[in-house]
Protein backbone atom coordinates (compact mmCIF):
# COMPACT_ATOMS: atom_id res chain seq x y z
CA UNK A 1 0.00 0.00 0.00
CA UNK A 2 1.08 3.26 -1.42
CA UNK A 3 0.20 6.63 0.49
CA UNK A 4 1.05 10.17 -0.38
CA UNK A 5 -0.29 13.56 0.27
CA UNK A 6 0.35 15.02 -3.64
CA UNK A 7 0.79 12.99 -6.09
CA UNK A 8 0.83 14.67 -9.32
CA UNK A 9 -0.93 12.93 -12.02
CA UNK A 10 0.79 15.30 -14.66
CA UNK A 11 4.14 14.75 -14.00
CA UNK A 12 5.58 12.27 -16.41
CA UNK A 13 7.88 10.91 -13.82
CA UNK A 14 4.78 9.68 -12.12
CA UNK A 15 3.70 7.29 -15.00
CA UNK A 16 5.43 4.44 -14.05
CA UNK A 17 4.08 4.07 -10.51
CA UNK A 18 0.43 5.49 -11.77
CA UNK A 19 0.37 2.02 -14.37
CA UNK A 20 1.49 -0.41 -11.92
CA UNK A 21 -0.57 1.15 -8.45
CA UNK A 22 -3.23 3.77 -9.99
CA UNK A 23 -4.81 5.42 -6.81
CA UNK A 24 -8.01 3.37 -5.33
CA UNK A 25 -9.04 5.93 -2.71
CA UNK A 26 -8.81 10.08 -2.98
CA UNK A 27 -9.27 11.89 0.66
CA UNK A 28 -9.60 15.55 -0.09
CA UNK A 29 -9.16 18.29 2.41
CA UNK A 30 -12.94 18.73 2.72
CA UNK A 31 -13.46 15.31 3.39
CA UNK A 32 -10.87 15.08 6.02
CA UNK A 33 -12.64 18.50 7.65
CA UNK A 34 -15.72 16.84 7.86
CA UNK A 35 -14.02 13.51 9.40
CA UNK A 36 -12.62 16.01 11.94
CA UNK A 37 -9.34 14.39 11.08
CA UNK A 38 -8.46 18.10 9.99
CA UNK A 39 -8.94 21.82 10.81
CA UNK A 40 -11.45 23.43 8.72
CA UNK A 41 -9.47 25.91 6.46
CA UNK A 42 -10.68 28.96 6.25
CA UNK A 43 -9.60 31.23 3.18
CA UNK A 44 -9.54 34.89 3.27
CA UNK A 45 -8.44 36.17 -0.23
CA UNK A 46 -6.85 39.76 -0.18
CA UNK A 47 -5.94 41.56 -3.25
CA UNK A 48 -3.98 44.56 -3.71
CA UNK A 49 -2.87 46.66 -6.96
CA UNK A 50 0.65 47.14 -8.15
CA UNK A 51 2.27 50.46 -7.68
CA UNK A 52 2.17 52.70 -10.93
CA UNK A 53 6.16 51.49 -11.64
CA UNK A 54 5.16 48.40 -11.05
CA UNK A 55 2.36 48.34 -13.30
CA UNK A 56 4.89 49.83 -15.63
CA UNK A 57 7.51 47.40 -15.16
CA UNK A 58 4.66 44.13 -15.00
CA UNK A 59 2.79 45.59 -18.73
CA UNK A 60 6.52 45.94 -20.07
CA UNK A 61 7.49 42.28 -19.24
CA UNK A 62 4.35 40.82 -20.45
CA UNK A 63 4.46 42.80 -23.36
CA UNK A 64 7.68 40.88 -24.44
CA UNK A 65 6.42 37.29 -23.33
CA UNK A 66 3.25 37.87 -25.46
CA UNK A 67 5.60 39.34 -28.61
CA UNK A 68 7.88 36.40 -28.13
CA UNK A 69 5.41 33.22 -27.73
CA UNK A 70 2.96 35.08 -30.97
CA UNK A 71 6.20 35.12 -32.81
CA UNK A 72 7.12 31.21 -32.69
CA UNK A 73 3.24 30.07 -31.33
CA UNK A 74 4.80 28.81 -28.56
CA UNK A 75 2.32 29.74 -24.81
CA UNK A 76 4.25 27.78 -22.34
CA UNK A 77 7.46 26.92 -20.56
CA UNK A 78 7.43 23.54 -21.99
CA UNK A 79 6.80 24.35 -25.62
CA UNK A 80 9.42 27.61 -25.36
CA UNK A 81 12.37 25.29 -23.62
CA UNK A 82 12.30 23.15 -26.53
CA UNK A 83 13.61 26.41 -28.77
CA UNK A 84 16.52 26.63 -26.37
CA UNK A 85 17.82 23.51 -28.48
CA UNK A 86 17.69 25.51 -31.62
CA UNK A 87 20.56 27.95 -30.82
CA UNK A 88 21.22 31.18 -32.59
CA UNK A 89 18.28 33.61 -32.56
CA UNK A 90 15.54 30.92 -31.98
CA UNK A 91 17.36 30.33 -29.07
CA UNK A 92 18.61 33.85 -27.99
CA UNK A 93 14.50 34.77 -28.16
CA UNK A 94 13.40 31.64 -26.00
CA UNK A 95 15.94 32.73 -23.26
CA UNK A 96 15.00 36.40 -23.34
CA UNK A 97 11.03 34.73 -23.08
CA UNK A 98 12.00 32.69 -19.76
CA UNK A 99 13.97 36.02 -18.54
CA UNK A 100 10.90 37.93 -18.70
CA UNK A 101 8.90 35.24 -16.93
CA UNK A 102 11.30 35.81 -14.42
CA UNK A 103 11.40 39.18 -13.95
CA UNK A 104 7.47 38.88 -13.88
CA UNK A 105 6.95 36.65 -10.92
CA UNK A 106 9.62 38.28 -9.09
CA UNK A 107 8.27 41.38 -8.85
CA UNK A 108 4.77 40.31 -8.20
CA UNK A 109 6.68 37.99 -5.27
CA UNK A 110 8.00 41.08 -3.56
CA UNK A 111 4.86 44.23 -4.83
CA UNK A 112 5.18 46.51 -2.00
CA UNK A 113 1.50 46.32 -0.95
CA UNK A 114 1.61 42.79 -0.82
CA UNK A 115 4.80 43.21 1.75
CA UNK A 116 2.03 45.99 3.40
CA UNK A 117 -0.86 43.54 3.32
CA UNK A 118 1.25 40.92 5.27
CA UNK A 119 2.84 43.43 7.65
CA UNK A 120 -0.65 44.80 8.71
CA UNK A 121 -2.06 40.97 9.25
CA UNK A 122 0.92 40.40 11.40
CA UNK A 123 1.26 43.09 13.40
CA UNK A 124 -2.48 44.67 13.94
CA UNK A 125 -4.51 41.66 13.44
CA UNK A 126 -2.21 38.78 15.09
CA UNK A 127 0.46 40.41 17.35
CA UNK A 128 0.88 37.23 20.03
CA UNK A 129 0.27 34.51 17.02
CA UNK A 130 2.77 31.88 15.69
CA UNK A 131 2.50 32.88 11.87
CA UNK A 132 4.16 30.51 8.96
CA UNK A 133 4.48 33.00 5.55
CA UNK A 134 5.38 31.45 2.25
CA UNK A 135 6.61 33.19 -0.45
CA UNK A 136 7.75 31.94 -4.01
CA UNK A 137 11.19 33.87 -4.01
CA UNK A 138 14.03 34.40 -1.62
CA UNK A 139 14.13 38.30 -2.37
CA UNK A 140 10.19 38.44 -1.51
CA UNK A 141 10.67 36.67 2.09
CA UNK A 142 14.10 39.03 3.02
CA UNK A 143 12.11 41.93 1.92
CA UNK A 144 9.73 40.77 4.06
CA UNK A 145 11.75 40.31 7.20
CA UNK A 146 13.72 43.82 6.36
CA UNK A 147 10.21 45.77 6.49
CA UNK A 148 9.45 43.59 10.05
CA UNK A 149 12.24 44.68 11.50
CA UNK A 150 11.90 48.36 10.88
CA UNK A 151 8.35 47.75 13.07
CA UNK A 152 10.36 45.83 15.56
CA UNK A 153 8.66 42.17 14.41
CA UNK A 154 11.12 39.69 14.79
CA UNK A 155 11.13 36.92 12.56
CA UNK A 156 13.40 33.72 11.05
CA UNK A 157 14.01 32.45 7.74
CA UNK A 158 14.43 29.01 6.59
CA UNK A 159 15.17 28.32 3.60
CA UNK A 160 17.05 25.51 1.64
CA UNK A 161 20.25 26.51 2.87
CA UNK A 162 19.81 26.18 6.98
CA UNK A 163 21.50 23.24 7.76
CA UNK A 164 18.83 20.54 9.91
CA UNK A 165 20.41 21.71 13.14
CA UNK A 166 19.97 25.38 12.46
CA UNK A 167 16.30 24.52 11.23
CA UNK A 168 15.49 22.59 14.31
CA UNK A 169 16.89 25.51 16.72
CA UNK A 170 14.46 28.18 14.88
CA UNK A 171 11.53 25.74 15.22
CA UNK A 172 12.20 24.90 19.03
CA UNK A 173 11.94 29.02 19.53
CA UNK A 174 9.68 29.91 17.74
CA UNK A 175 6.64 31.00 19.65
CA UNK A 176 9.16 32.24 22.78
CA UNK A 177 12.03 34.71 20.80
CA UNK A 178 10.26 35.26 17.39
CA UNK A 179 6.29 34.74 16.61
CA UNK A 180 6.70 34.70 12.02
CA UNK A 181 8.60 32.28 10.77
CA UNK A 182 9.27 33.18 7.05
CA UNK A 183 9.77 30.32 3.97
CA UNK A 184 9.96 30.01 0.23
CA UNK A 185 8.99 25.74 -0.08
CA UNK A 186 11.33 24.15 2.83
CA UNK A 187 8.45 24.06 5.05
CA UNK A 188 6.61 22.32 2.79
CA UNK A 189 7.25 19.06 3.71
CA UNK A 190 7.55 16.99 6.81
CA UNK A 191 7.41 19.91 9.37
CA UNK A 192 4.81 18.63 11.96
CA UNK A 193 3.39 22.15 13.72
CA UNK A 194 -0.36 21.46 14.79
CA UNK A 195 -0.09 24.48 17.22
CA UNK A 196 -0.04 26.90 14.11
CA UNK A 197 -3.26 28.29 13.39
CA UNK A 198 -2.50 31.34 10.84
CA UNK A 199 -0.37 31.11 7.46
CA UNK A 200 0.13 33.87 5.01
CA UNK A 201 0.65 32.72 1.17
CA UNK A 202 2.17 35.52 -0.96
CA UNK A 203 0.73 34.42 -3.95
CA UNK A 204 2.52 34.06 -7.75
CA UNK A 205 2.32 30.14 -7.60
CA UNK A 206 -0.33 27.89 -9.48
CA UNK A 207 1.05 24.71 -8.33
CA UNK A 208 -1.88 22.54 -6.60
CA UNK A 209 0.45 20.40 -4.56
CA UNK A 210 2.53 22.76 -3.47
CA UNK A 211 -0.77 24.47 -2.22
CA UNK A 212 -2.02 21.31 -0.83
CA UNK A 213 0.97 20.95 1.07
CA UNK A 214 0.81 24.71 2.41
CA UNK A 215 -3.03 24.69 3.24
CA UNK A 216 -1.96 21.28 5.64
CA UNK A 217 0.42 22.94 7.22
CA UNK A 218 -2.07 24.50 9.40
CA UNK A 219 -4.81 22.20 9.24
CA UNK A 220 -2.82 19.63 12.05
CA UNK A 221 -5.70 18.95 14.97
CA UNK A 222 -4.68 19.67 18.52
CA UNK A 223 -6.90 20.18 21.35
CA UNK A 224 -8.83 23.52 21.22
CA UNK A 225 -8.00 24.13 17.39
CA UNK A 226 -11.24 24.08 15.05
CA UNK A 227 -10.18 26.10 12.38
CA UNK A 228 -6.97 27.57 10.17
CA UNK A 229 -6.96 30.92 8.79
CA UNK A 230 -5.05 31.24 4.67
CA UNK A 231 -4.54 34.38 3.96
CA UNK A 232 -4.22 34.62 0.18
CA UNK A 233 -2.17 37.74 -0.43
CA UNK A 234 -2.72 38.23 -4.60
CA UNK A 235 -2.13 41.22 -7.26
CA UNK A 236 -5.65 41.33 -8.76
CA UNK A 237 -5.78 41.75 -12.75
CA UNK A 238 -2.09 39.70 -13.31
CA UNK A 239 -0.88 36.33 -12.75
CA UNK A 240 -1.75 36.13 -9.00
CA UNK A 241 -5.23 35.30 -9.91
CA UNK A 242 -4.97 31.95 -11.40
CA UNK A 243 -3.95 31.04 -7.41
CA UNK A 244 -7.58 31.26 -5.99
CA UNK A 245 -8.79 28.62 -8.53
CA UNK A 246 -6.16 26.59 -7.90
CA UNK A 247 -7.25 26.70 -3.86
CA UNK A 248 -10.45 26.19 -4.97
CA UNK A 249 -9.50 22.99 -6.32
CA UNK A 250 -7.05 21.91 -3.69
CA UNK A 251 -9.89 22.14 -1.15
CA UNK A 252 -13.20 21.24 -3.03
CA UNK A 253 -11.99 18.84 -5.93
CA UNK A 254 -15.35 17.23 -6.33
CA UNK A 255 -18.14 20.02 -5.31
CA UNK A 256 -21.71 18.29 -4.34
CA UNK A 257 -23.89 17.69 -7.67
CA UNK A 258 -26.26 19.98 -6.16
CA UNK A 259 -23.63 23.00 -7.04
CA UNK A 260 -23.49 22.59 -10.41
CA UNK A 261 -19.67 24.08 -9.71
CA UNK A 262 -16.53 22.74 -11.36
CA UNK A 263 -13.59 21.97 -9.58
CA UNK A 264 -11.70 25.02 -10.98
CA UNK A 265 -14.52 26.99 -11.21
CA UNK A 266 -16.53 29.34 -8.68
CA UNK A 267 -14.21 29.82 -5.83
CA UNK A 268 -15.48 29.02 -2.34
CA UNK A 269 -15.55 32.57 -1.34
CA UNK A 270 -16.86 33.66 -4.56
CA UNK A 271 -20.46 32.80 -3.78
CA UNK A 272 -20.70 35.61 -1.67
CA UNK A 273 -19.80 37.36 -5.22
CA UNK A 274 -22.21 37.99 -8.09
CA UNK A 275 -20.98 41.36 -7.51
CA UNK A 276 -20.64 41.72 -3.43
CA UNK A 277 -17.69 40.24 -2.49
CA UNK A 278 -14.57 41.90 -3.25
CA UNK A 279 -11.68 41.81 -1.00
CA UNK A 280 -10.00 45.03 -2.12
CA UNK A 281 -10.64 46.31 -5.51
CA UNK A 282 -8.39 49.04 -6.95
CA UNK A 283 -10.98 50.01 -9.62
CA UNK A 284 -10.60 54.05 -9.57
CA UNK A 285 -14.48 53.93 -11.10
CA UNK A 286 -15.15 52.68 -7.45
CA UNK A 287 -13.66 54.16 -5.31
CA UNK A 288 -11.88 57.46 -4.35
CA UNK A 289 -7.94 57.60 -4.02
CA UNK A 290 -6.57 58.75 -1.12
CA UNK A 291 -2.41 58.74 0.53
CA UNK A 292 -2.10 57.07 3.58
CA UNK A 293 0.25 58.48 6.62
CA UNK A 294 3.73 56.89 5.00
CA UNK A 295 2.51 58.16 1.55
CA UNK A 296 1.25 55.16 -0.11
CA UNK A 297 -1.82 55.17 -2.24
CA UNK A 298 -4.96 53.79 -0.61
CA UNK A 299 -8.59 53.37 -1.60
CA UNK A 300 -11.43 55.15 0.48
CA UNK A 301 -13.48 51.52 1.37
CA UNK A 302 -17.07 51.17 0.18
CA UNK A 303 -20.15 50.04 2.15
CA UNK A 304 -19.64 46.73 0.40
CA UNK A 305 -16.25 46.36 1.32
CA UNK A 306 -16.59 47.22 5.36
CA UNK A 307 -18.88 44.92 5.18
CA UNK A 308 -16.51 42.50 4.42
CA UNK A 309 -13.57 43.67 6.73
CA UNK A 310 -16.00 43.47 9.50
CA UNK A 311 -16.96 39.78 8.35
CA UNK A 312 -13.49 38.80 8.30
CA UNK A 313 -12.81 40.28 11.78
CA UNK A 314 -15.78 37.92 12.76
CA UNK A 315 -13.99 35.03 11.17
CA UNK A 316 -10.68 36.00 13.14
CA UNK A 317 -12.73 35.99 16.66
CA UNK A 318 -13.72 32.60 16.13
CA UNK A 319 -10.24 31.64 16.07
CA UNK A 320 -10.84 31.35 19.85
CA UNK A 321 -14.39 31.76 20.20
CA UNK A 322 -16.42 30.37 17.69
CA UNK A 323 -18.82 33.38 16.46
CA UNK A 324 -20.75 31.45 13.96
CA UNK A 325 -22.07 28.06 14.69
CA UNK A 326 -23.31 25.39 11.82
CA UNK A 327 -27.05 24.40 12.39
CA UNK A 328 -27.63 20.07 12.12
CA UNK A 329 -29.17 19.62 8.78
CA UNK A 330 -33.43 19.21 8.94
CA UNK A 331 -33.41 15.53 8.48
CA UNK A 332 -30.76 12.89 9.27
CA UNK A 333 -28.97 11.07 6.63
CA UNK A 334 -31.70 7.48 6.23
CA UNK A 335 -34.43 9.82 5.43
CA UNK A 336 -32.66 11.36 2.80
CA UNK A 337 -31.59 8.31 1.12
CA UNK A 338 -34.96 6.87 1.13
CA UNK A 339 -36.09 10.06 -0.53
CA UNK A 340 -33.47 10.29 -2.95
CA UNK A 341 -33.78 6.27 -4.09
CA UNK A 342 -37.28 6.64 -5.58
CA UNK A 343 -35.64 8.60 -8.17
CA UNK A 344 -32.42 7.07 -9.04
CA UNK A 345 -30.38 9.69 -7.01
CA UNK A 346 -29.41 7.97 -4.00
CA UNK A 347 -26.07 8.90 -2.73
CA UNK A 348 -23.98 7.34 -0.06
CA UNK A 349 -23.88 7.45 3.61
CA UNK A 350 -20.51 9.19 3.42
CA UNK A 351 -21.69 11.58 0.67
CA UNK A 352 -24.80 12.44 2.62
CA UNK A 353 -22.60 13.75 5.55
CA UNK A 354 -20.61 15.97 3.36
CA UNK A 355 -23.91 17.95 2.45
CA UNK A 356 -23.17 21.67 3.35
CA UNK A 357 -25.33 22.75 6.03
CA UNK A 358 -27.61 26.20 4.82
CA UNK A 359 -28.37 27.48 8.50
CA UNK A 360 -25.98 29.32 10.91
CA UNK A 361 -26.07 30.86 14.50
CA UNK A 362 -24.17 33.70 13.88
CA UNK A 363 -23.27 35.55 17.70
CA UNK A 364 -22.77 39.54 17.53
CA UNK A 365 -18.98 40.52 17.57
CA UNK A 366 -20.31 43.71 19.53
CA UNK A 367 -23.08 41.91 22.07
CA UNK A 368 -22.65 38.19 22.67
CA UNK A 369 -25.92 37.78 24.00
CA UNK A 370 -27.10 38.64 20.56
CA UNK A 371 -27.07 36.23 17.73
CA UNK A 372 -28.94 35.65 14.31
CA UNK A 373 -30.06 32.88 12.14
CA UNK A 374 -28.32 32.83 8.42
CA UNK A 375 -29.10 30.73 5.68
CA UNK A 376 -26.19 30.87 3.18
CA UNK A 377 -28.44 28.98 0.59
CA UNK A 378 -31.14 31.65 0.40
CA UNK A 379 -28.47 34.35 1.63
CA UNK A 380 -31.10 35.81 4.28
CA UNK A 381 -30.14 37.02 7.86
CA UNK A 382 -32.32 37.61 10.92
CA UNK A 383 -30.17 41.08 11.66
CA UNK A 384 -31.81 44.49 11.35
CA UNK A 385 -28.87 45.25 8.75
CA UNK A 386 -30.15 42.68 6.34
CA UNK A 387 -34.19 43.13 7.57
CA UNK A 388 -33.79 47.24 6.49
CA UNK A 389 -31.60 47.08 3.35
CA UNK A 390 -32.07 43.69 2.05
CA UNK A 391 -28.68 42.94 0.97
CA UNK A 392 -25.70 41.31 2.51
CA UNK A 393 -24.67 41.53 5.62
CA UNK A 394 -21.34 41.02 7.52
CA UNK A 395 -23.03 37.75 8.92
CA UNK A 396 -24.19 36.22 5.84
CA UNK A 397 -20.43 37.09 4.70
CA UNK A 398 -18.56 35.44 7.94
CA UNK A 399 -20.71 32.33 7.75
CA UNK A 400 -20.07 31.95 4.17
CA UNK A 401 -16.49 31.98 5.18
CA UNK A 402 -16.68 29.49 7.55
CA UNK A 403 -19.31 27.18 6.19
CA UNK A 404 -17.39 23.72 4.77
CA UNK A 405 -17.25 23.26 1.05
Amino acid sequence: MGLTATLNEKDIRNNSILAILPPLRKYPIKEAVVDKRLAKPVVIPISVSLTEKELEDYDTHSTKIRNISNKFKRYDAKSMTLLLKKGGFVSGMAKAWFSNVRKRKLLLSYNENKLLAALDIIKNRFPNEKIMVFSETLESIERLRDLLNKHNIDSRIIDAKVKSKARSNILENWGTDFNVLLSIHTLELGVDVPQVRIEIILATTSDINQIIQRIGRVLRLVEGKTIGLIYIIYVDDTTDNKVLGVINQAINPNPHPNTNLKPDQSLPYEHLAKGSFVPSSSDPKQHDVMKNSHGVRKNKTTTRETKIQRAIRIVESSLDDSLVVEEENNSNGEENKNANTTDNQSLSNDNLKRVKPQNFTVKSDTDKSKHYTVNIENNTCTCSDFSYRKSICKHIIAAKLLSTY
